[in-house]
C-alpha cells in the first residue's frame, strides 16, 4: 500500500517542484537601483578656452599642468590636465575636509563671477563617491569635477595639502598655489587679480 502511495505522489510532487522552478527563472531581474543626478557639471569644456579669456603672456613662469589624466564626476571623456585650458583655479578637496567644506560655497560663486574670463574646476580628491555627492548637492556645488581617487595630482605637483587651490594662466603653466587654509570670497578674488590678471566683481 505504501508502495502504491509513494508511486502516486512522486510525479504530484515534480510537478510541482517544476512548476515552482519555471515561476523563479520566468520572474524578472530586480531593477538596479537608479543612481541620484551629479550636481556639478559635466568636463567637456575643460579643454576650451573660456569664452574671453585673456591671450596667454609670451613668456610664462610657473610649472604646466602635470601630464596626468582623471576622470570626470559625471562621467564622458576622461580629461588630460595638460589640455586644460586656462585662465583656471583649479580647488583640490575631500568632502572629510572641514577646510574644504567651508571654503566649497566660496569657490561656487566665483564660478558665477567668472563670466567666461576664466574656469573653475574641481578636483576631488581621496574621498568616496558618495561624500563628493553629498557635499556637492548640500552646497549647491555645479562647477565641473576631476576626480582623484589617491592622491596621483598631488604626488604630481608634489605637495600634500587639503584644501590646495592652483591659479593656472591662460598658458596653461600654475602661477600660484594655495594651501593656507579656508579660502574666501575676498581672498579668492584677491588671488584671481594677482596672479590671474582678471577683475572679478562681488
Amino acid at each position: 500500500m505504501n508502495r502504491r502511495l509513494a508511486a502516486l505522489l512522486v510525479p504530484v510532487l515534480l510537478a510541482v517542484a517544476g512548476c515552482t522552478a519555471t515561476d523563479q527563472r520566468a520572474a524578472p531581474p530586480a531593477a538596479p537601483r537608479a543612481e541620484r543626478p551629479s550636481p556639478f557639471a559635466d568636463c567637456a569644456a575643460l579643454t576650451a578656452a573660456p569664452a574671453s579669456a585673456a591671450p596667454a603672456p609670451t613668456a610664462g613662469t610657473g610649472d604646466p599642468l602635470p601630464e596626468l589624466t582623471l576622470n570626470c564626476f559625471t562621467g564622458g571623456a576622461p580629461v588630460n590636465l595638460r589640455e586644460v585650458k586656462g585662465p583656471a583655479v583649479v580647488n583640490v578637496w575631500a568632502s572629510w575636509c572641514p577646510p574644504c567644506r567651508k571654503e566649497l560655497p566660496a569657490f561656487q560663486r566665483l564660478s558665477e563671477r567668472a563670466d567666461g574670463r576664466f574656469q573653475v574646476i574641481g578636483v576631488n580628491s581621496r574621498d568616496s563617491r558618495g561624500g563628493a555627492q553629498s557635499i556637492g548637492e548640500d552646497f549647491g556645488v555645479r562647477f565641473p569635477m576631476l576626480v582623484d581617487q589617491g592622491d596621483a595630482f598631488q604626488r604630481a605637483l608634489r605637495r600634500n595639502s587639503f584644501p590646495l587651490t592652483l591659479f593656472v594662466g591662460a598658458d596653461g603653466r600654475v602661477r600660484h598655489a594655495d594651501a593656507s587654509g579656508a579660502l574666501d570670497d575676498a581672498r579668492l578674488t584677491e588671488l584671481v587679480r594677482t596672479h590671474l590678471g582678471v577683475a572679478v566683481g562681488a
